[in-house]
């Protein structure tokens, strides 16, 4: 017998199910129309369109997050997770409703919430990867053939994944280049934010729930810890951080949000994943700056974000697979003891170690230095971008499939609006170019600090007095390079021209 508390329910049949226990519904449950609101990616009540339809239409609001444990969450996503499922439900409170947690396979946990609470329509906002969708299709296909209706919602980025398409000698299709998407796309992102009532439909009488410890979403990784003293889950803290943004490096945007060692990018990625702040929020505080560079480069960062997600619908394949399949017969290195040397930053390559130890400590890491210490693991080290990708879906705090899967195959080369192969990005240039006073050097590699700007770029380059004069032993201290760049940027380029022509 299924329990009428909703905890975990027992796997079985999805459709069966949904049929079993919708059909035990007695007639005229419907009669005060309860709904059911099914919270995902979109932690916030403000511009929710899933929460307004539902609370309009609802004598009864029955708001719920579903943890369906099929679904990766990352070890520091889970961290930001827990504390905003819980300001959610504080704000749910304030407003007459609250959040019930609820935890087990999508289809036959929502039958037997509408069972046990006669719902009669169900409301999302939608999501767009490969397991969200299929998800989303057999919910709404099962619910509506148990006379439950389903609606969902675009809650979560400025344009649908099919709403900009490009003609083809074979009709509308996809675009694979961002400037071409983007002059179409940027021409409509203006759309109007959607109000919420001050007081919400209450929720059924005797609604149950887990607690949220129950869903285990903290597990005591050793760098969650230190995660709080640098991030405010919530609503409430992303509306701080994008006024903050806005009022601050937002008016030097386009220089600023390429130099590591300054507070000059919006750091909103996290609220924008947990859906704490909408695509349209931000959009709208965006175009009250002024026009001009810094207001026309923050937007095109939000429209990534959309082109990342659209790419992943059309594409589902690129989460393992390369989408320019001559990178299908890549001859990747197998070297796990390199791979652990740059997850615990300790390439000996100073910009890479400073951005792998932000991300251990923090959950973030800069873009600049993101685009760096990937291109150093797939290019000079040659190990398979799935494998990077892997750590930062599970270390990142923003931690989100279409822009991680983007990212990684645009800096391997194989990807949509991809880097050329033959772009190796030089991480001493490049800490030189935007660290050049190391500053960013000197906060994460603290080994490091007492040399001087021109040496804390490459220390092995710096003169041994210099490396006595600032107490620094090569090799004990802070390690040696794992790889000569040189020489690792010319067996690259080897390795690529093998499939050039393919």
């Amino acid at each position: 017998m299924i329990q009428r508390v909703v905890g975990q329910v027992a796997p079985g049949p999805a459709a069966a199910s949904v049929y079993a226990v919708c059909n035990r519904m007695p007639p005229g449950n419907h009669v005060n129309d309860t709904r059911l609101l099914c919270f995902r990616r979109d932690l916030r009540l403000a511009d929710n369109p899933a929460l307004c339809a539902a609370a309009q239409a609802a004598d009864r609001l029955l708001c719920v997050y579903l943890h369906d444990d099929a679904e990766h969450c990352g070890g520091a996503a889970g961290w930001w997770l827990h504390r905003s499922l819980a300001a959610l439900d504080d704000a749910l409170r304030a407003r007459g409703n609250r959040l019930l947690i609820a935890r087990g396979p999508a289809l036959a946990t929502l039958a037997e919430l509408c069972a046990a609470h006669g719902v009669g329509a169900v409301h999302w906002n939608r999501g767009y990867e490969p397991a969200q969708l299929a998800r989303d299709s057999a919910c709404k296909a099962a619910l509506r053939d148990a006379g439950v209706a389903t609606h969902s919602h675009p809650g979560s980025l400025l344009h649908e994944p099919w709403d900009i398409r490009r003609e083809s000698r074979d009709g509308p299709a996809p675009y694979r280049v961002f400037s071409a998407w983007w002059r179409r796309a940027s021409q409509h992102i203006d759309h109007p934010l959607q109000a919420l009532p001050e007081q919400l439909p209450p929720p059924p009488d005797d609604a149950g729930g887990l607690s949220l410890d129950a869903l285990r979403l903290c597990d005591g990784r050793p760098w969650q810890a230190r995660l709080g003293e640098h991030w405010r889950p919530g609503e409430d803290g992303a509306q701080d951080a994008l006024a903050d943004f806005i009022d601050g490096p937002a008016a030097n945007y386009a220089a600023g949000r390429e130099l590591p060692g300054q507070r000059g990018t919006s750091r909103l990625s996290a609220h924008l994943h947990h859906g704490e702040l909408s695509a349209r929020q931000v959009a709208h505080a965006a175009l009250r700056l002024a026009d001009g560079e810094d207001r026309a480069r923050f937007l095109a960062e939000i429209g990534w974000r959309d082109f990342a997600a659209q790419l992943l619908y059309h594409f589902p394949q690129t989460v393992a697979e390369p989408l320019d399949q001559r990178f299908a017969h890549f001859r990747w290195e197998d070297d796990a003891q390199a791979l652990r040397a740059w997850q615990r930053g300790e390439t000996g390559v100073p910009l890479v170690d400073a951005g792998m130890r932000e991300l251990w400590q923090t959950g973030w890491m800069h873009n600049r230095v993101r685009m760096v210490v990937a291109s150093f693991l797939c290019k000079h080290l040659l190990i398979h971008w799935r494998h990077g990708a892997a750590w930062f879906m599970d270390t990142l705090i923003d931690a989100d499939l279409a822009s991680n899967t983007l990212g990684w195959q645009w800096v391997a080369g194989c990807g949509a609006d991809a880097a050329p192969y033959f772009r190796v990005f030089n991480p001493v240039a490049q800490s030189r170019k935007f660290d050049a006073g190391g500053d960013y050097l000197r906060r994460w590699l603290p080994a490091l600090a007492r040399l001087p700007d021109r040496h804390i770029h490459a220390p092995w380059e710096a003169p041994q007095q210099l490396l006595d004069a600032a107490g620094l032993r090569l090799g004990r201290d802070y390690p040696l390079p794992i790889v000569d760049l040189a020489e690792g940027r010319r067996r690259a380029l080897a390795r690529f021209a093998e499939i050039k022509g393919a």
